[in-house]
């Protein structure tokens, strides 16, 4: 019974180990595989950032592309020359090449100009008239000459004290020369390039103006109200007026409701319209007649300025005669303008009559 037990037991054990083996999975085989790695991502060099879109070389006084244009003429100083703008003088010769143009209140309210010549000297300018006491302070940060036909001796000699270089006609001072067009004084010309020999160790002027690029990013542009017609009342005798060109992207400039004309037919025209609200004072005779005088150095105050066809309204100061005009919003952020010519409008609100400034 034992041993059956045994064999019984053995034949069982041996019956289970069968049938396990039996039941077992036959050995997975897998296929030949290829397995390739996943390579490494190259780096190639990081892309160039977007081109500057300020020119490399800009006139000082426009911000216009100067690139390519002789080392001599870009090095040229600027000269400051007072022209006369009253209707016996008018149609004035070479004034569409003036970079800067300042309109300024004088005697009996007519105004008087002074051109800003850098990025073109022409043959000769004018008709060329007399300083004023404000002119230094308006003009002298430029680096330049002043350049007059003469003007009242404690004038000239305050403004020489100054250190500032004049170029005086009353003073025998050369490129001086008269027209046969108009009736003196009306006919006073006179060449740049003698004007400029007379300052050999003057330099090219400082930037007067933050320029924006592209034009588009210009403070007026970006902020500013459209518009397309500045009416300026100064006094009876000076009421300029400008007009937006759709067409030239330009502010033209009307007198008397007539197109403002040089002596070939060109209309004066400009990228920016600077508006300034000033006060003018009497100096006094102290045997000398009393002229008016716009204070500037030392002085702020509001004022509109005009790019292409919008306008903000700015902010406007100069700490002394040598330093530049400061232009700002009303927030005090800095003021950018579209790259070309500037007119500025001296515009009395105090001490005189009050002026007018409408922008529609």
């Amino acid at each position: 019974m034992t041993a059956r037990i045994a064999l019984g037991s053995t034949a069982l054990l041996v019956s289970v180990a069968l049938a396990v083996t039996a039941c077992a999975p036959a050995a997975e085989v897998l296929p030949d595989q290829t397995v390739t790695a996943s390579p490494v991502p190259s780096r190639g060099p990081a892309p160039s950032p977007p081109a500057d879109p300020r020119p490399e070389v800009v006139w000082p006084l426009t911000g216009v592309d100067a690139a390519g244009k002789p080392a001599a003429d870009l090095a040229r100083p600027a000269l400051s020359i007072k022209i006369e703008n009253s209707a016996a003088a008018k149609p004035q010769e070479n004034l569409q090449y003036a970079d800067i143009v300042f309109e300024e209140y004088v005697e009996a309210g007519i105004s008087r100009l002074i051109a800003v010549y850098q990025s073109a000297w022409p043959k000769s300018v004018g008709p060329i008239r007399s300083m004023r006491p404000m002119d230094p302070n308006i003009m002298s940060q430029l680096g330049g000459p002043l350049v007059f036909s003469g003007a009242q001796k404690r004038f000239v000699n305050a403004a020489a004290a100054t250190g500032l270089k004049l170029i005086t006609q009353d003073l025998g001072s050369p490129g001086f020369y008269r027209t046969s067009d108009k009736a003196a004084p009306h006919n006073l010309h006179g060449y740049l390039a003698t004007f400029g020999q007379q300052v050999p160790k003057a330099k090219a002027p400082p930037e007067q103006w933050a320029f924006a690029y592209p034009a588009r990013s210009a403070t007026a542009q970006r902020d500013g109200t459209v518009a397309s017609y500045i009416d300026i009342y100064m006094s009876p005798y000076a009421q300029p007026e400008w007009r937006f060109s759709d067409s030239k992207q330009m502010w033209m400039r009307y007198e008397g409701k007539a197109k403002h004309v040089t002596t070939d037919g060109t209309q004066l025209a400009a990228k920016n319209v600077l508006m300034m609200w000033v006060t003018v004072r009497y100096t006094g005779g102290g045997g000398h007649s009393s002229v008016p005088e716009t204070l500037i150095a030392g002085k702020s105050g509001w004022g509109y300025l005009a790019s292409g066809n919008k306008f903000v309204t700015i902010r406007w100061s100069k700490k002394g005669q040598w330093d530049p005009f400061v232009i700002t919003t009303s927030e005090g952020a800095p003021v950018t303008l579209i790259p070309g010519k500037t007119w500025v409008e001296l515009v009395p609100n105090k001490g005189v009559a009050p002026g007018k400034i409408d922008i529609s």
